[in-house]
C-alpha cells in the first residue's frame, strides 16, 4: 500500500445529485448551458439530451449511457450554477432524487399513452388551449412539453408514473428556445 487513503466510490441514488456545481460566470446561450449541465452530469456518467432556455434560466435533461432519461437539471443564467430541478426530479425520481415518493421501482403502472391522457385532462382544466406532447420517461415519472394548438412549446409538466399526480413546471417562466445536445442530433 502506498499510504494514500482511498475514497469510496459514490454511485447515484436518492439524495446524491442534489448538490450544486458552480461555474465561473454567467451562461449566455444554449451551448453554455449544455456545457455546464454536461459537467454536472459527468460526475455520474450522464450526458446531456435536450437543453431549453426559459425567461428564468435554462433547463437540461440528463441521459444515461443507454440514452434513457436519468434526471433533469436547472442552470442559472447569472451564476452558471447547476442543480437538480425542483419538483419531480427531486421528489419523484426513484434513482436520482432526494426523497422519492409516489412511484417506487416496480410500482410504475402508468404508461406513456395514459400519461398523455392524464396531462391533456389536467391541461384542459387548468391551462385551456394547451395540450401535451409525447412524454420523456425518467425513473418514477414522465415529463411532457406543453404545447399551443399550433404545437409551439409553451412550458412543461410532469406525471408521476405510479400515482398519476400532475406537477406543472411553473418555475421556468416563458419558453424561449431549445435544442438537442450536439452529440445526440
Amino acid at each position: 500500500m502506498d499510504g494514500r487513503r482511498r475514497l469510496p466510490v459514490v454511485r447515484p441514488g436518492p439524495g446524491l445529485m442534489t448538490g450544486a456545481l458552480s461555474r465561473a460566470g454567467p451562461v449566455h446561450n444554449l451551448a453554455d448551458a449544455d456545457r455546464a449541465a454536461g459537467r454536472f452530469g459527468d460526475r455520474w456518467g450522464l450526458h446531456v439530451g435536450e437543453v431549453m432556455r426559459f425567461s428564468n434560466g435554462y433547463y437540461a435533461e440528463l441521459l444515461d449511457a443507454g440514452d434513457s432519461g436519468a434526471t433533469e437539471v436547472l442552470v442559472d443564467s447569472r451564476s452558471g450554477t447547476v442543480r437538480l430541478e425542483f419538483g419531480p426530479a427531486m421528489m419523484w425520481n426513484t434513482a436520482y432524487g432526494m426523497m422519492p415518493v409516489g412511484a417506487r421501482p416496480g410500482t410504475e403502472t402508468i404508461g406513456p399513452d395514459r400519461t398523455v391522457r392524464i396531462a391533456d385532462r389536467w391541461l384542459s382544466e387548468h391551462r385551456p388551449g394547451l395540450h401535451a406532447a409525447e412524454p420523456d420517461r425518467f425513473p418514477g415519472y414522465y415529463t411532457l412539453h406543453t404545447l399551443l394548438r399550433d404545437d409551439h412549446v409553451v412550458g412543461m409538466l410532469s406525471v408521476n408514473a405510479g400515482t398519476g399526480q400532475v406537477w406543472y413546471h411553473n418555475w421556468h417562466g416563458r419558453f424561449l428556445q431549445m435544442q438537442r445536445h450536439a452529440d445526440n442530433t
